[in-house]
């Protein structure tokens, strides 16, 4: 085997692929690879600087890392999109050809037997074959949806470069067998997924369904009976009950019982207070008060 290098990695898969007949899967594969080819030759990237895996419905490119993948970008947005309308024009129904597509990059070995090697590819089949994207492609009127890896988002796409908005990048969160992957879906989302948000919390794909975490925040009480929020102003006459009159009860907060002293100096015979007292007139007492002398008698 040899030692893994850093490379660029396509994948373009037909949508659909099985359910034709031999002679139109013939058909779709000689315009999956005109189509492919056409793309990479408009971003510059040519035959030698690239190597091709065949996968029977999708092709596998692996791209030398010094090709500009800004430019590679820009044709699968452009160049792809303007290629499928191209041939579906003038296709029948049966030989339509939809693609779903992505960018990567990472480390990749090849083997004895020619075959590639390296979790960075992996994972990119996995963005390949995710729900999301197959539901983005089948929502869509144009023939063709693009998913990148977090690694080519936060390298290119992010920066918002020429022909490459990034608020058109939504980010999902794909499942997987090795945990959840972090991507970027080009185009809006497909009815019933939430978009990862970039603080953290994201929509996870589970069985072609989401389920979404969230935080939630209590709202703070208020436990105020003055309006408007504001405190009462400690042994201000106006917060007493009237001559002769008793003041009316007050709600009670946690943490046990309350007293509210209004004014003056309260005083118990043979008392214990516990717990915790907070302030002296016009202030409260919470906790555990016990009233009156020893044996119980009124005090």
């Amino acid at each position: 085997m040899t030692d893994p290098v850093s490379r660029t990695i396509l994948l373009l898969d037909i949508e659909r692929f099985s359910d034709r007949d031999d002679v139109e899967q013939a058909y779709l594969r000689r315009m999956l690879y005109d189509i492919t080819d056409r793309a990479l030759e408009a971003a510059g990237i040519d035959g030698t600087r690239r190597l091709r895996a065949d996968r029977g419905d999708s092709v596998m490119e692996l791209i030398d890392a010094g090709a500009p993948v800004t430019a590679l970008l820009r044709a699968l947005l452009r160049e792809v999109p303007a290629q499928l309308r191209q041939v579906n024009r003038m296709s029948s129904r049966s030989a339509q050809i939809r693609l779903r597509g992505v960018v990567a990059a990472g480390y990749v070995a090849v083997d004895g037997h020619d075959g590639w090697v390296g979790s960075d590819l992996n994972h990119a089949c996995r963005l390949l074959d995710a729900d999301v994207l197959r539901a983005a492609l089948r929502e869509r009127h144009d023939d063709f949806a693009l998913c990148v890896s977090e690694s080519v988002h936060a390298g290119i796409v992010r920066h918002d470069h020429p022909g490459i908005p990034a608020e058109d990048f939504h980010a999902v969160t794909v499942a997987s067998k090795n945990g959840p992957l972090r991507a970027w879906l080009h185009g809006p989302l497909p009815a019933g997924v939430s978009g990862a948000e970039e603080g953290g919390t994201a929509a996870h794909e589970v069985s072609g369904t989401t389920a979404s975490t969230a935080t939630t925040t209590a709202a703070p009480q208020d436990h105020s009976d003055t309006g408007a929020g504001e405190a009462p102003v400690p042994g201000d006459p106006g917060d007493g009950p009237a001559p002769g009159q008793q003041a009316p009860p007050r709600a009670q907060p946690p943490g046990g019982v309350v007293l509210n002293f209004l004014g003056g100096s309260p005083s118990f015979g043979g008392s214990l207070v516990a717990g915790d007292q907070h302030g002296v007139s016009g202030g409260q007492v919470t906790g555990d008060v016990h009233l009156g002398r020893s044996g119980g008698e009124p005090a």
